[in-house]
């Protein structure tokens, strides 16, 4: 039966329920009446629930798939204006023991190179990634809980911190680890990270148990409650995803938005961030085994409603994706990308260790093989803001207090003028001479656009200092 504000996985994902609305959805697809009903709340900036949703992804009517583009792009801009969050991730082991047949970490796999970083390494990778300007990682690990146990993850976090380099330095570490219990929740909150990210796969209960058919990730439930374990751990921002590619993109659609239903029920806040992977060639991975993949048309209409659905969450898109996707779904609701990604372990600090090596310590291929400065620049181009900013974590503007700065579009006083700061000091440490031309001449624009004459001046007074040597000024 389902209840969005049960524990239970099977509860607040009900297989029914989510057959139900695609049924709904699928009768009402041409529906004009009610499609219009729906694109008036959606107008309300509330969100949508996953019926509404619903509806809305399988409406193809052009005019009104038009008018959910445009909101999308009117919502994304009302909530995060024009701002793109840089981050990358740092692979620190790919050890795993579980069986996931769409990924080259599995178990079984005896020809990739299987590595662990020690914390020298680490060193060495957090050092080549400063030195490239970011400032925000997320940090990946398989599951073994003999090579990766919360111990390493925990040592791992310290030795990022600690690393001061030039002017450098990464100022927040959110997590891609595996389902855990609470008290290691507890622990990583200790330890400072920023968001929890956990990727459901998918959310079909019998696809999910197929597709990991062996280890600690074949039990569906611990997995899906992993979110509601994380914030009773103490962490207030977690981040949703699935792979789209392995099951019926409606039906992870529909079941996505649940659980962000289920986490705004029982916590009073919903997801931080919903990442939108798609499966990839990887060492022993063909994705054209998976019969599930969508059009990036299809990918784009999916982002602009969870845009649309959910205002309030970021969304993130990775370097799965080719410069050209990007640019498709950028303006319609994500805000946070990667760049200059490496997702083999220890491919930043030699990567020609990894182009040279007999086996590939890769868990996919990457489509966007720009440097930063190259897509710092890309954006700047299309008159977004690269930023680097971390403030928020840092000032506990986190969870619930985030969303409420953020519903009342109160955030915008804050992070604007902070993107234009860490935009300003990676012009000066770091950037290209074209890229940092374009860049000054964008801060002047932006700066201009900060409606608070107070804000607008420390603004003002914080470039002239970052140009003076001084870093690290947040609101």
């Amino acid at each position: 039966m389902y209840n969005a504000k049960s524990l239970k996985a099977e509860e607040f994902i009900d297989h029914d329920e989510v057959m139900a609305t695609l049924d709904y959805a699928w009768e009402n697809r041409h529906n004009e009446q009610l499609i219009d009903k729906i694109l008036e709340k959606a107008k309300l900036r509330k969100g949508l629930s996953h019926t509404e949703a619903a509806v809305l992804l399988d409406c193809d009517i052009p005019e009104k798939n038009e008018e959910i583009y445009a909101l999308a792009k009117q919502i994304k801009e009302d909530f995060y204006g024009n701002r793109i969050v840089m981050f990358a991730p740092l692979y620190l082991s790919n050890y795993c023991v579980n069986g996931c047949v769409y990924c080259p970490y599995h178990r079984k796999n005896k020809h990739i190179a299987r590595k662990k970083l020690t914390q020298e390494e680490i060193v060495k990778e957090v050092t080549a990634l400063q030195d490239m300007g970011h400032k925000r990682l997320a940090i990946e690990a398989g599951e073994d809980p003999v090579n990766n146990p919360i111990e390493y993850i925990l040592d791992c976090i310290k030795t990022i911190y600690s690393v001061k380099h030039k002017n450098g330095s990464i100022r927040r570490v959110n997590v891609n680890i595996a389902a855990t219990t609470v008290e290691n929740y507890h622990k990583l909150k200790e330890a400072g990270i920023g968001t929890y990210i956990l990727f459901q796969e998918t959310y079909h209960k019998e696809s999910y148990e197929k597709l990991h058919p062996t280890g600690p990730k074949h039990d569906y439930a611990y997995h899906t409650e992993a979110m509601d374990r994380a914030m009773d751990g103490g962490i207030d921002d977690v981040g949703l995803g699935v792979l789209f590619g392995l099951e019926l993109y409606r039906y992870e659609f529909t079941a996505l938005l649940m659980h962000a239903e289920h986490l705004e029920a029982v916590h009073g806040v919903g997801p931080h961030t919903i990442s939108v992977p798609r499966i990839k060639h990887a060492d022993d991975i063909d994705p054209d085994v998976f019969d599930n993949g969508i059009s990036d048309d299809t990918f784009a209409k999916i982002c602009a409603l969870i845009r649309i659905s959910v205002p309030y969450t970021g969304m993130i898109i990775s370097t799965r994706e080719s410069q050209t996707v990007r640019e498709k779904v950028l303006p319609l609701g994500v805000s946070q990308i990667s760049g200059a990604s490496k997702t083999s372990v220890g491919g930043y600090a030699d990567p020609e260790a990894e182009k040279n090596a007999e086996a590939t310590s890769e868990q996919f291929d990457v489509s966007d093989q720009r440097t930063l400065d190259e897509v710092v620049n890309w954006l700047m181009k299309m008159d977004y803001i690269p930023s680097f900013c971390t403030a928020c974590y840092r000032e506990g503007r986190t969870g619930d207090r985030f969303m409420a700065l953020c519903k009342s579009m109160q955030i915008l006083n804050c992070c604007h003028p902070n993107a234009l700061m860490t935009l300003k000091e990676y012009l000066e440490d770091y950037a290209s001479p074209q890229t940092r031309e374009l860049g000054m001449k964008l801060i002047d624009r932006e700066i201009e656009k900060i409606t608070n004459p107070k804000v607008k001046q420390t603004c003002y007074e914080h470039i002239h200092d970052i140009a003076d040597g001084k870093r690290d000024f947040r609101f």
